[in-house]
């Protein structure tokens, strides 16, 4: 069970460390008006939100694994703590808010971002939130 918590860890560093990134790559986006300064920068965004994406299936995949071997085996189904329940939440935020930098990186690829870099500014935070409140939950338990 270390193992694939120690594999977890990894994978979820790894994942946030893009969604961290992918935003400020946004910011620039939404400032810059060269052509091929911009090409530069989608091909970032794109290779980048693929790299993010394969990191996200195992990180989700071994959390689950997780949940099940701590959780799964007990008579009567799954008895999720509180703490959990709210964590299992806001990773469901986190994939959201994955999707949406999809989404958001599909509108700079047809050129219809309509966003300006302080909103991408602000929209960076989101990740920082939602990881400190999900190892918060995870470290202290409080329900």
């Amino acid at each position: 069970m270390l193992w694939i918590k120690a594999l977890h860890i990894v994978f979820i560093a790894s994942w946030f460390a893009g969604l961290f990134y992918l935003p400020r790559i946004y910011v620039n986006l939404a400032l810059e008006t060269a052509p091929a300064a911009r090409e530069r920068l989608l091909l970032m965004a794109r290779k980048l939100y693929r790299f993010m994406t394969m990191l996200a299936v195992p990180a989700v995949a071994l959390g689950l694994w997780l949940m099940w071997m701590q959780y799964g085996g007990q008579e009567g189904g799954m008895r999720i703590p509180g703490w959990l329940h709210a964590k299992l939440v806001l990773v469901a935020l986190v994939l959201g808010y994955h999707h949406a930098c999809g989404s958001l990186l599909k509108k700079f690829e047809r050129g219809v971002n309509t966003r300006s870099h302080v909103f991408y500014r602000w929209f960076n935070e989101a990740p920082v939130l939602l990881l400190l409140a999900i190892v918060l939950l995870v470290v202290v338990k409080p329900f």
